[in-house]
């Protein structure tokens, strides 16, 4: 018994010894996408915010950010190990939470952002999403999985009945933000209409002959969490200290927005290039229905909704399954 012990005990060192002999991460890849959505996440490179606290953690990273069009794309990229931080809707995390339940476990490490999304079109016949013809074509980040495409069938579903939640699928075309706007406003595209989220949403309306079609908040019930920051288990469970530095990053970063919300856009315009002005970006971020949190708000009527449908196999059984411990004690739903 007393050899047994010992035995046990000797296992228990070389495992503390290769652990700590094996360190953490020195350089990390994390993705963002574009848009004020991703505002944290900006101010987090050009601060060098995760490297600041994994400093302080006794621990030296290179962060490297990577610009993705859409969440598939992602996913895909985190599975293959090219990846270690994602970012997007809250679409495809549900996705990859059930494709990986049980294996590599991939989950939200807490909320981004919520605000609502708009489907402008500039089809003047169009008034409502039953308008919509074989001759209109709906840009959104990634067909079926983003999170405007999900939004999009709860849409239809509403509109069409039970069952016709892929109605409007054929129309849709995978396109990034900035790519799908330019589609959108010049007119000459084959893209009559586009589901994507501020700045590039407000700045169609802007434009003569563009009108909204449709309001996330309204398909949902209320305000909805629209992205979110996830990752796989074993990136967590190797690299406890990076893991807590970009969340500490992350707070910091959204408490830097709440304060002073002027330097918040000037912030963005000087990272994005975006040619809006001030004015205007601030006008969004004062927005009361944009809001930057890390409590996931609504993200169990997305996952119902895409079990019912068949777009996931596994159904969460509650929002905390979607989601590492670390938010599980906020007002999440």
């Amino acid at each position: 018994m007393f050899s047994r012990m010992i035995n046990a005990a000797l296992v228990a060192v070389l495992v503390l010894v290769s652990t700590a002999a094996r360190g953490e991460m020195s350089e990390m890849n994390v993705a963002q996408q574009y848009g004020i959505a991703y505002l944290p996440l900006m101010l987090m490179e050009e601060q060098k915010l995760i490297e600041k606290h994994a400093k302080a953690a006794g621990i030296d990273v290179k962060v490297n950010w990577a610009k993705f069009a859409g969440g598939n794309v992602m996913n895909d990229a985190l599975l293959s190990g090219g990846l270690q931080v994602a970012s997007g809707g809250i679409g495809p995390l549900i996705t990859i939470w059930s494709r990986t339940k049980g294996n590599l476990d991939v989950k939200g490490m807490a909320s981004l952002n919520s605000m609502p999304l708009l489907l402008n079109t500039r089809n003047p016949n169009v008034k409502s999403i039953k308008d919509f013809t074989d001759k209109d074509r709906i840009a959104l980040p990634a067909v079926k999985v983003s999170v405007q495409a999900v939004t999009l069938q709860m849409a239809a579903e509403k509109a069409f009945g039970e069952g016709q939640q892929g109605k409007l699928d054929p129309l849709t075309v995978s396109m990034s933000h900035p790519d799908g706007q330019t589609a959108l406003l010049s007119g000459r595209s084959e893209i009559t209409a586009h589901f994507s989220s501020p700045p590039f949403q407000y700045q169609q309306l802007e434009k003569p002959g563009i009108h909204t079609v449709l309001n996330s908040f309204e398909v949902l019930g209320g305000p909805t969490t629209f992205n979110v920051i996830w990752t796989t288990s074993k990136f967590r469970n190797e690299n406890p200290k990076l893991y807590d530095a970009f969340l500490k990053a992350l707070d910091e970063a959204i408490a830097q927005i709440a304060k002073d919300k002027k330097a918040a856009a000037e912030a963005y315009l000087r990272i994005s290039k975006d040619k809006d002005s001030v004015a205007d970006i601030l006008a969004m971020l004062n927005d009361p229905q944009i809001v930057y949190t890390t409590t996931p708000l609504n993200v169990m009527r997305y996952a119902n909704f895409m079990a019912k449908v068949g777009l996931i196999k596994v159904k969460p059984d509650s929002w905390k399954d979607l989601f590492f411990p670390n938010v599980h004690t906020l007002a999440g739903s």
